[in-house]
């Protein structure tokens, strides 16, 4: 498949709608469930609840690109996940001032986070989608 603009556009759409949802989700999981369940137990299930809505969102917007074959499924999946990654980064940095040392924990299941394994999880995204369609 030749990477056009239409296809970088698509791509770049998807990445947009996924980090809105997901900001989303982390507000709502912020405000609903820390109150209610405690962060620790909020954060895990948010790990759960962020990769079905991942999932939603790509059944509907995967298909839309034109992929073929697993390869480039699998090579969407690590744009959207280092993507996500840069833009979880940013946001603590930027938006949130966190030094880098607190940004790091979010990334290691050590610490109570799985970030880590959600973003493993979105490199497969893609291609569990180009076989749920099939």
């Amino acid at each position: 498949m030749m990477i056009t603009a239409d296809v970088l556009l698509r791509v770049l759409s998807l990445c947009v709608v996924l980090a809105g949802a997901e900001t989303l989700h982390g507000i709502a999981r912020t405000l609903l469930l820390v109150p209610r369940i405690g962060k620790e137990r909020a954060i895990k299930l948010s790990a759960l609840t962020g990769s079905i809505l991942a999932l939603a969102i790509c059944l509907v917007l995967v298909p839309t690109i034109g992929l073929a074959g697993a390869r480039q499924h699998l090579l969407l999946g690590l744009v959207l996940a280092l993507f996500m990654a840069g833009f979880d980064l940013a946001i603590g940095k930027l938006l949130m001032r966190k030094s880098w040392q607190k940004l790091w924990p979010d990334f290691d299941p050590r610490t109570g986070n799985y970030l880590s394994f959600g973003l493993a999880f979105l490199v497969l995204v893609p291609l569990l989608v180009s076989w749920l369609r099939a």
